[in-house]
């Protein structure tokens, strides 16, 4: 469970998403952050037993900063009024491999992963991967694990072509899912869930009931 000071930051975070309010806070954020670096590292300590590929991992390493980058955005506010971790073999900085993440954010936190928007040569790869084995990949996604967890893969407009790309027939029986450009799946997290004991358990069988749709993914990429 994460602690109710963690989520009061963060919220009042987006009230005063500023540096001057955030350095006469930084007493508060420090623990709040350490207190999301520990559930994470629990939650790493324990996947690990199923996905040896992060064994190694440490949680700083997946931790997003809190300073936005605002060098190409309109909106100047300094901070990312959320706390993300990307889990992965290598942290959270290979974004072009399959993950898992968690994104703690007072109203719109969840818990999922799978790959958002991998480059052209990757995501070409996955297609390749779902046209030879789809029988493989239809049966990751309908899986009860999977179903029971997700319902579905993420189905968000912007992130799906209006046609097949190039080199697919219109009668492929993969045809709705070459047109993806993110594989992603997400569980939202009510607030109260955040600050309850069954949190870890929640997010681990999330991850758990992730863990083939990315085994299927990253196979594709190597």
């Amino acid at each position: 469970m994460l602690k109710s000071s963690t989520i009061d930051f963060l919220r009042n975070l987006k009230k005063n998403n500023n540096k001057e309010w955030f350095e006469e806070n930084r007493k508060v954020y420090e623990p709040a952050k350490s207190d999301f670096l520990l559930f994470m590292q629990q939650i790493i300590d324990e996947l690990s037993i199923i996905d040896n590929s992060i064994q190694l991992v440490k949680a700083k390493d997946c931790i997003f900063r809190i300073n936005r980058d605002v060098r190409f955005s309109n909106d100047k506010s300094p901070y990312k009024t959320n706390f993300g971790a990307f889990i992965t073999k290598k942290g959270k900085k290979p974004m072009n491999i399959a993950g898992y993440y968690f994104h703690l954010e007072p109203g719109n936190s969840f818990a999922g992963g799978g790959i958002y928007m991998p480059l052209p040569a990757e995501l070409k790869k996955i297609r390749q991967a779902i046209d030879t084995n789809y029988p493989d990949f239809l049966q990751i996604i309908s899986s009860k694990s999977f179903l029971s967890v997700f319902k579905e893969l993420d189905k968000d407009p912007e992130m799906i072509l209006k046609r097949l790309p190039k080199g697919f027939d219109n009668d492929n029986p993969a045809a709705e899912y070459l047109k993806y450009k993110s594989f992603t799946a997400v569980v939202n997290l009510p607030e109260n869930e955040l600050v309850s004991d069954g949190l870890l358990n929640k997010t681990l069988k999330v991850f758990e009931s992730l863990k083939p749709l990315n085994d299927f993914l990253n196979n594709a990429l190597t």
